[in-house]
């Protein structure tokens, strides 16, 4: 009789208790179902050397040239979850597409995150998003990025967020007073706060007012839109007119539109993001080259709006399905009133803060993050080779019972103390990423969302377009809305 080891024991037993629960999920189709249950041959990606005590990685490639991207981009978190619960914190997946190792869990991410020996790279990005947002920050490492870094603290001072709240707070007003449709279950939330957001980089960004140049920034809108998805392509060469062709012809466009306004603004001492990229320097009186400053500007527009998107797109949602929260937060903002925002004003909106939180812990706009081991490593006792792809899933590990309490409840009371659930661990939610490639946007996002957010419930109610409506979602990237979060906007006077 073959002999079983403990941890293969419990893992075996978690499978049967999770496989039912992961298994009914609404919409889910029985390939799907079966697709989940089915007991794929498992392999080690590489053994350890023979002197060491660490375990190989298991895994398996799944279905042939798609691998696992039906589950993933179906179930999203839910099928990280599902991993997690019956094959551990570390595993292999095989995939044709993007090989790479799955870390799971808030110890994994804490370890990668923390980077302690310099063991990982950014250059994990490269295979998912190089092409297209390549010397971003976020695909720069250590002391170059470092470098970058330094420089680019310049444009998120709270001098700076000061100023640009002030522009946030004149494009919001302008765009929901006079574009937001009204008492309209047909109103689609997510794409107009897409539209909102875009908006308020566009003037924040680049000094661009409100409703100018509708054309170039139509063009610029679905330039980024196809950046963002183009990571998503299965045949990852640039065959046109496939999504990775169309990804690299729409970073050329990016290019070519941040290199004319950089022309066209020098010499000028603005107050936008651009200009003030273009003025930085570091102590040692270094600054950006122009090339620098472009590639900053895409990847920085693409971090602004689109994560900015999903999280009051998801705020939004959750305040209409839970009406007590809504009220609380019109309260707090009715203290405030409707006079121009500043820092000091919207730092006052502390229960927006809780409610930002539970958004961000239930539907995490950047949910995995990649990374290259750049030397052979240790992982929770597995064997990682040099040049392996890791990533880690952040919104999985805000997902977990062992941290949270009923982790499906909408709940920002759980960022309060005494419970503060967010503190048990200290990855256990961490929606802008760690370590030294923690978000550097973070408190502008949160500034914008509390002007949006804000600006938004002095105006209207927010209702669900039909008793029990829950969204589903596009995990192809970014979550998506697949409905495009309709919510019915009811004039408050």
């Amino acid at each position: 009789m073959p002999t079983i080891s403990s941890t293969d024991y419990l893992l075996d037993q978690a499978k049967r208790r999770f496989t039912p629960s992961i298994t009914n999920f609404p919409g889910m189709s029985m390939v799907e179902k079966r697709l989940l249950t089915h007991d794929w041959p498992q392999h080690a990606m590489a053994e350890p050397p023979p002197d060491s005590s660490l375990k190989p990685v298991m895994g398996d490639a799944g279905l042939p040239i798609v691998g696992h991207m039906i589950e993933m981009f179906r179930g999203g978190p839910d099928y990280i979850h599902f991993l997690y619960k019956t094959r551990g914190p570390v595993l292999f997946a095989d995939s044709p597409v993007l090989p790479a190792v799955t870390a799971l869990g808030p110890d994994a991410a804490q370890i990668i995150y923390s980077n302690k020996n310099k063991d990982y790279s950014q250059q994990g990005w490269v295979p998912v998003i190089g092409p297209f947002f390549h010397r971003g920050l976020m695909l720069l490492d250590f002391e170059e990025h470092m470098f970058h870094r330094r420089i680019m603290q310049e444009a998120f001072v709270r001098t700076r967020l000061a100023g640009y709240t002030e522009q946030v707070d004149t494009v919001v007003s302008q765009v929901i007073a006079n574009d937001w449709v009204a008492n309209d279950a047909r109103f689609l939330l997510y794409p107009a706060m897409k539209e909102l957001t875009l908006d308020i980089a566009s003037m924040v960004f680049m000094g661009h007012e409100p409703g100018t140049d509708h054309e170039l920034v139509t063009k610029v809108n679905k330039a980024f839109t196809t950046t963002t998805r183009a990571g998503n392509a299965i045949v990852r060469k640039p065959v046109r007119p496939l999504t990775w062709w169309r990804g690299i012809q729409a970073r050329k466009t990016l290019e070519d539109y941040f290199a004319a306004r950089l022309t066209e603004t020098r010499g000028s001492e603005g107050t936008d993001m651009l200009s003030v990229l273009r003025q930085a320097e570091d102590e040692d009186g270094q600054r950006f080259t122009d090339a620098d400053i472009v590639a900053h500007m895409i990847f920085l527009m693409m971090a602004a709006h689109d994560t900015s998107t999903s999280t009051m797109t998801t705020m939004a949602y959750h305040l209409a399905a839970n009406p007590e929260w809504q009220d609380r937060c019109r309260d707090e903002s009715a203290r405030i009133g409707d006079g121009p925002l500043d820092i000091e004003a919207l730092d006052k909106l502390e229960t927006y803060d809780l409610v930002i939180n539970e958004a961000l812990r239930m539907v995490t706009p950047l949910p995995m993050n990649f990374r290259r081991a750049v030397c052979d490593t240790d992982l929770l006792g597995y064997f990682i080779p040099a040049g392996t792809d890791v990533v880690t899933w952040p919104s999985l590990n805000h997902r977990l019972e062992e941290l949270w309490t009923d982790p499906d409840k909408f709940d920002p009371d759980r960022f309060t103390e005494p419970r503060n659930e967010h503190k048990k661990h200290r990855y256990a939610f961490a929606p802008f990423g760690g370590g030294a490639h923690k978000c550097i946007g973070m408190v502008f996002g949160q500034l914008e969302i509390k002007t949006v957010m804000h600006r938004l419930l002095r105006k209207y109610r927010l209702e669900l377009v039909r008793p029990g409506y829950k969204p589903r979602y596009d995990y192809g990237g970014m979550p998506v809305p697949l409905d495009g979060m309709p919510i019915v906007l009811r004039p408050l006077r």
